[in-house]
């Protein structure tokens, strides 16, 4: 079987990467892919014409044309724009397989108002909020909240309502944040469309874990729907160790989660889980790919956070390294709506998955340095390198395209050794400006 997979970044990597173990996959094809994935076993990239990516019309009838030209067996996608753009309805509209939400159910992700009113209307447990598009009734919710002035008076969460490359929450301390924040978003129009209308939420106490899953529901109907979930992970944002600094698209992930216990995860399954398979199978969604659970879990009870409609990015590079099932299968019978009783086995033992990212990130950062990989020295460790934003010159050499650098993923057979390995495997590579957080699993809550 080929398979093609759209998207450019470290989950992609970590995506292609696994379903060339399979057996079943003879090649597979990236979208544009990137400087990992141009050597990686069994994968090659595929050019995109100038002037469109998968996002746009054009990029989607050239892919749409590759795929069947190819006879490609299943088409695989990876960030959320394309999704949020139709790409699925483009394939599904030409018989073609794909895996991921159609345009309708992308809605869950691309739009926090409508996710947030799909969560009420179906009993997702989830934080109190308020929707606002007015610039001037937004700044007045905002002083109305921190006008108690006193010591109980929690942090405003403020999350702009469309899609916005991980830069569009932000945790106000104060009103002089909010309304910084709500000026960026909403009246000078740092997201663009993105920040035109925004969501105003109550601040959670608690400790956040990711929970990745495989979705099969087609034609709205809850016979043989089923949400599949993967062992829990931990995203690290914030750019500092100790949690501190500007939020980021992600410094790093670990799995599986130790404080996310059986009894967590039973309150998962019934608060958030399930509602959520009853109201897409209601909503008439066709549903066939990932969804992601960003929850707080606090005092043994889930609220969800926000859904993604694919693999988070990077938790993916941190749980699929786990995965001891053949993937390629588990994305077929996601596909072909077979999803309930898959065989999902995971390895014991943990991954740690910082990041490096480029000097000023998540801001101005500069291009093009060079990237130098001590081949022997990562091979000791035997963690496996995931490019994210680097692409591969005429000469064959390795250069920095993007803030998020790569992911080093180690396992180990507790979270300790795991992480002792990725940070020993992250001093085998250099590039002009490199930096990482020294924490990502070792910060609190990470490991037992």
């Amino acid at each position: 079987m080929k398979i093609l997979v759209i998207g450019s970044g470290g989950r992609e990597h970590a995506i292609a990467w696994k379903l060339a173990l399979s057996d079943h996959v003879e090649r597979v094809y990236l979208a544009p892919g990137n400087g990992g994935t141009a050597t990686e076993l069994k994968c090659e990239n595929l050019g995109m014409p100038a002037g469109s990516d998968p996002a746009s019309p054009e990029g989607q009838a050239f892919l749409t044309g590759f795929a069947a030209k190819q006879g490609i067996g299943l088409c695989v996608i990876g960030p959320e724009a394309p999704l949020a753009n139709g790409i699925v309805d483009a394939f599904r509209s030409k018989g073609l397989p794909v895996l991921g939400p159609d345009k309708n159910a992308a809605r869950l992700e691309a739009s926090k108002v409508w996710a947030k009113n799909f969560m009420e209307k179906y009993g997702v447990r989830t934080a109190k909020s308020i929707s606002v598009q007015d610039y001037g009734e937004a700044l007045r919710l905002a002083a109305e909240h921190f006008s108690k002035c006193n010591t109980s008076i929690r942090p405003l969460v403020i999350k702009a309502d469309g899609l916005a490359a991980g830069k569009g929450v932000v945790i106000a301390e104060n009103y002089a944040e909010a309304e910084a924040c709500v000026t960026s978003f909403m009246k000078d129009g740092s997201l663009g469309d993105a920040g035109k209308r925004a969501v105003f939420e109550k601040h959670l106490c608690g400790r956040e874990v990711s929970v990745l899953a495989a979705v099969s529901i087609t034609q709205g109907t809850m016979e043989h729907a089923a949400i599949l979930p993967f062992i829990p992970a931990r995203d690290h944002k914030r750019r500092f160790d100790g949690d501190t600094g500007p939020n980021t698209g992600g410094m790093g992930a670990v799995a599986p989660v130790p404080d996310f216990t059986p009894e967590v995860e039973d309150d998962f399954r019934g608060a958030v889980l399930e509602p959520t398979l009853r109201g897409i199978a209601e909503e008439g969604m066709d549903y066939r790919g990932f969804i992601f659970f960003g929850l707080m879990a606090a005092e043994k009870k889930c609220f969800l956070l926000e859904y993604n409609v694919r693999l988070g990015d990077p938790e993916t590079q941190a749980v699929l390294p786990l995965m001891d099932s053949d993937f390629a299968l588990l994305c077929l019978a996601a596909e072909q709506g077979k999803l309930h009783g898959f065989p999902l086995a995971w390895k014991n033992g943990a991954v740690c998955a910082p990041g490096a990212v480029a000097e000023g990130y998540p801001g101005v950062y500069r291009k093009g340095n060079a990237i130098t990989i001590d081949q022997d020295a990562l091979g000791k460790t035997g963690a496996k390198l995931f490019i994210a934003g680097a692409q591969r010159c005429g000469d064959g050499s390795l250069v920095n395209s993007g803030g998020r650098v790569l992911t080093m993923a180690a396992y180990g057979p507790n979270a300790d050794e795991a992480c002792e390995r990725a940070y020993r495997a992250l001093d085998a590579v250099r590039f002009e400006g490199m930096a990482f957080r020294r924490d990502i699993g070792r910060s609190r809550g990470c490991l037992p």
